[in-house]
């Protein structure tokens, strides 16, 4: 029985599906298939119920799975913890966060933390999907959101604040708003999110807030496109701070509300850092979490 087909049954379990751990090892779904038949040869009872459909796991192969991921988890800390001794951290590290952040925020460091840990192989995830951490084998994953409830553990990795932003070609061609409510009669270009499309909040020093409902005919999915079309002077964008400091500093982009704090759901935002389990952390999770909480800012 090889561990290899072990590590198999453990994904097709937690995913359900044969084709998307075929992906993951850039191999055909019938390989992957014939390779839990053959554990089920060698075990003597099935370990799937399977229908055209359908794939969960028998009442044998329940007790089976939770057996064997505890094996396979201590035979990994185990192998940890020895490479650690002659080779500091080291395998393979799978980290996921959102398109944007990612690009943003990640790759930029990739070569100091690659220099700082050779023996880590990074796979970078980028998805603005919430990847399931355990069944899609993630190590650590970058949610963006003014609180996280879930079952894994979460360190803040950053605070986040919003700017209802635009370029300089626009504001020559429209002028520039005198006040938030203003923003009720312009056109602007919107987050296709709950919330980020339908309303903005705006909140002066002095505490008060309020709530402008905003309109436009350009609504986009993803927040790098969302980026280039202000950068272009489609009209104004309500962005994050990490992707627009640069073009603030620079002018690139004009920050029309200076003195207020501006947001769509929550004025409490943040990146945070989440991995499967306090328990059992890998070393070279451990590593890109210091690493990681080096490079960022602590503050709002």
């Amino acid at each position: 029985m090889h561990l290899d087909t072990l590590k198999l049954f453990v994904e097709v379990a937690r995913r359900g599906s044969f084709a998307s751990v075929a992906r993951d090892h850039n191999a055909e779904p019938s390989s992957v298939s014939r390779a839990i038949a053959v554990l089920e040869k060698d075990l003597g009872f099935r370990l799937f119920q399977r229908s055209t459909r359908h794939m969960s796991l028998t009442e044998a192969g329940t007790i089976y799975l939770e057996r064997i991921d505890a094996l396979l988890r201590d035979l990994d800390r185990a192998r940890d913890l020895a490479a650690t001794i002659s080779l500091g951290p080291a395998g393979t590290l799978r980290i996921t966060a959102s398109v944007a952040f990612g690009t943003v925020c990640l790759v930029p460091l990739l070569p100091q933390f690659r220099k700082a840990y050779p023996a880590v192989e990074v796979e970078l995830l980028l998805s603005d999907a919430n990847l399931d951490l355990v069944a899609e084998r993630i190590d650590i994953a970058i949610r963006l959101s003014s609180e996280i409830e879930t079952d894994v553990v979460r360190v803040k990795l950053m605070d986040t604040r919003y700017h209802v932003c635009a370029a300089p070609s626009y504001i020559n061609a429209h002028g520039k708003p005198k006040a938030p409510g203003e923003m009720q009669a312009r056109g602007s270009i919107l987050f296709n999110l709950p919330g980020y499309r339908d309303l903005w909040r705006f909140q002066h020093s002095a505490g008060a807030v309020e709530e402008v409902p905003v309109r436009g005919s350009l609504i986009i999915s993803n927040a790098l496109a969302l980026h280039a079309a202000t950068r272009l002077g489609l009209g104004p964008a309500l962005l994050p701070d990490w992707l627009t400091a640069g073009d603030l500093a620079s002018g690139v982009l004009v920050d029309l509300f200076p003195d207020f704090r501006v947001a769509a759901t929550s004025f409490t935002t943040a990146a945070w850092l989440l991995y499967p389990s306090r328990a059992f952390l890998p070393t070279k999770a451990r590593a890109m979490i210091d690493f990681l909480k080096d490079q960022f800012p602590r503050g709002a």
